[in-house]
């Protein structure tokens, strides 16, 4: 299975939620990659080459992190890929070595996903996660007593951004998993039950 949406649609809590439900592993391409940089593994040491000079990891090592993770033994009942494919050529790439059955797309409108991301506060003692909706004026957290900042990539500058980089990039991935019959949308702008049980009922 193949997790989209934009940044900010919730992809991590409902990843999380079907993997524990399925019980298949959650296969993340940055965890993959700090595992592997951690590690030293080969291809990690040729990643953390590429990240040390600021630079991005070519699609083919990237693949290849993915293609070596996927032939682990927790994969072989099933497995839910996020952060990857992130363009039609990982996609096609990932057609070499791995079967897609269905691709879920967690739908949210953009001005959602803008409040949702430019409202988002997280304690820098413990990172835990608020939004000023909920917050009521609070600056600091209630697990720990940390100050509450708002990060730098969630200033709405940045989320613009980050929110035309996928829709230049990942677009056309949806698309193409549409075109192949394999793509489920999902409406994102629900409470996180509703949209788990939407998956569910895509999944049956």
């Amino acid at each position: 299975m193949v997790l989209l949406g934009a940044p900010g649609a919730g992809k991590g809590t409902q990843a999380f939620r079907i993997c524990e439900k399925l019980n298949v592993p959650h296969i993340s391409t940055g965890d993959i990659f700090r595992k592997n940089i951690k590690e030293l593994t080969p291809i990690g040491v040729i990643a953390k080459g590429y990240i040390d000079k600021g630079e991005l990891v070519p699609d083919s090592v990237t693949e290849e992190i993915v293609r070596l993770r996927l032939a682990e033994p927790d994969c072989k009942n099933g497995y839910l890929l996020d952060g990857f494919p992130r363009t039609v050529a990982q996609a096609v790439a990932l057609e070499r070595f791995s079967k897609v059955d269905v691709v879920i797309d967690i739908d949210v409108p953009t001005e959602k996903l803008l409040r949702r991301m430019t409202g988002r506060r997280v304690c820098e003692k413990c990172g835990q996660s608020y939004h000023v909706d909920f917050l009521n004026g609070k600056t600091t957290c209630s697990e720990c007593g940390g100050s509450l900042i708002h990060r730098a990539d969630d200033v709405e500058e940045t989320v613009n951004e980050r929110l035309r980089v996928y829709a230049e990039k990942t677009m056309p991935l949806v698309q193409f998993y549409q075109d192949k019959g394999l793509l489920k949308r999902v409406n994102g702008d629900l409470p996180t039950d509703e949209v788990f049980a939407e998956i569910l009922k895509v999944l049956e």
